[in-house]
């Protein structure tokens, strides 16, 4: 049985997991509601999680444009996803919210900006 400890992201309260895993079966403890529960499962079973990065801006005084993914991205394809993401390219102006690339490596996620460039 495989043991894993970490802190709960999902609400204010940062409760202590400690999360087993057997097989097909997985025990969450620490849990103080159904969120921790269901975070403790889900970061087991398919760790996700936010992307941040920047993308190279043109025609601006900034030389970096930041971004972040619209939905959660496979901890696994996080790498990929910043590598790729330091090849684009995009000219202001942009703003705040626009998309920067759609389905980013098939993960059904896009990449919006978090700033307005003029």
């Amino acid at each position: 049985m495989k043991r894993h400890e970490f802190v709960c992201i999902m609400c204010p309260m940062g409760c202590n997991l400690e999360v087993l895993e057997d097989e097909d079966v997985i025990l969450v403890k620490g849990n103080q509601c159904k969120r921790g529960y269901e975070y403790g499962v889900k970061e087991i079973s398919n760790p996700t999680r936010v992307l941040t990065s920047t993308v190279i801006l043109k025609n601006s005084y900034l030389r970096r444009l930041p971004v972040k993914s619209d939905g959660e991205i496979p901890k696994g394809m996080i790498k990929d996803c910043v590598k790729f993401l330091s090849k684009i390219e995009v000219s202001a102006p942009v703003k705040m919210g626009d998309v920067i690339h759609k389905n980013i490596l098939g993960t059904g996620v896009d990449i919006v900006s978090t700033r307005t460039v003029e």
